[in-house]
């Protein structure tokens, strides 16, 4: 049985996938994993495609056995790991032999981890996805206990690695003009764009609060707003001025003014930044979000062609005289088939 054995895990561990698109008017949002860059880095790095379920750790993994051979990638923010004892490297692609345990630890950086597998998760799909979308019901935590069944695996490719990006310490935002914003006077909206802001502790996958000095971000006409639809990137203004970007399981409808909206593409900078690190915000049209859109989305489907082989540092390897170094090796001036 192609399956992976859950011995121990952290909180919050998930399969997800893209999500469920198309049920918005029935009032369920897209949901999905929160870092949907961390998936196609996935895909790229087992050459599959990146609508197979993975599993999405916050802040720590766990401790799992393959039923049998494997092929694993890490993706999403940094977590300490080990196949069998020995530290493997993240952000890239490795072959777990039968009966072997992985120990995913402590996230060094970012919120979201991402354990892929040859083939994807292939628990129970409900409405055409196998997304856990925990603030409506759909799908449960992974536990202790839990046997994870795994997909056909088509490919073959291990050993390989992706760039890492830098999307885990917070940074600049790109946000489009959202239904409310010209209600906001142009003082405020100016004084948004040039606020340093953190990340609040309190964040989970419907939103993440921002903190920062000085004054809120009141909107005087946020008394008129009719509860109307909302999606994941709106920034909310709540009624003392505080920010808060809404993410993968927000709800559908809400009566809070949107400022702006945090375009798709840099979203998973606001999923990944931890506590306390900084983000900007800056306006751009219409025409130029979904021109920087564009080309992200383009990025992504090339995404395969950035995948490099994992040159391993001989000093890490246990076993290296058990390696056979010199095979086929030749003399550059001995020819023994010119000899005779």
């Amino acid at each position: 049985m192609r399956a992976l054995v859950v011995h121990q895990v952290g909180p919050g561990v998930a399969v997800q996938d893209m999500g469920r698109p198309g049920f918005l008017a029935k009032g369920l949002t897209r949901g999905g994993a929160a870092d949907l860059r961390a998936v196609y880095e996935g895909a790229a790095l087992l050459r599959q495609s990146a609508d197979l379920a993975v599993l999405e750790m916050v802040g720590t993994g766990g401790t799992f056995e393959a039923k049998e051979p494997l092929r694993i990638a890490l993706t999403g923010a940094a977590m300490t790991v080990a196949v069998d004892g020995e530290t493997v490297a993240w952000n890239a692609s490795h072959m777990m032999p039968a009966g072997a345990k992985l120990v995913i630890g402590p996230s060094r950086d970012g919120t979201y981890g991402y354990l892929h597998v040859g083939g994807g998760f292939d628990t129970d799909a409900v409405l055409g996805a196998r997304a856990t979308h925990q603030s409506v019901g759909l799908g449960d935590l992974v536990s202790a206990g839990m046997i994870l069944p795994v997909g056909p695996d088509k490919g073959r490719d291990v050993g390989m690695t992706l760039a890492r990006d830098p999307r885990f310490s917070g940074g600049d935002l790109r946000i489009v003009p959202s239904m409310q914003t010209e209600d906001f006077e142009p003082t405020i909206r100016d004084r948004f764009e040039e606020t340093a802001f953190r990340r609040d502790p309190r964040a989970n996958r419907q939103g993440v609060r921002l903190d920062s000095d000085g004054d809120g971000f009141s909107n005087p006409k946020q008394l008129s707003i009719v509860s109307e639809v909302i999606v994941p990137g709106d920034i909310q203004i709540t009624g003392d001025g505080t920010p808060f970007v809404l993410m993968a399981e927000c709800q559908t409808t809400g009566g809070y003014p949107r400022i702006g909206t945090v375009l798709p593409c840099d979203l998973p900078r606001v999923a990944q930044a931890p506590a306390g690190a900084p983000l900007r915000f800056t306006f751009v049209s219409l025409a130029e979000g979904a021109a920087i859109q564009a080309r992200a989305d383009a990025d992504l489907r090339r995404m395969g062609q950035s995948v490099t082989p994992l040159v391993r540092d001989p000093h890490d390897i246990k076993d290296l005289l058990s390696y056979q170094l010199v095979g086929g090796v030749v003399s550059a001036t001995d020819t023994p088939l010119d000899e005779g």
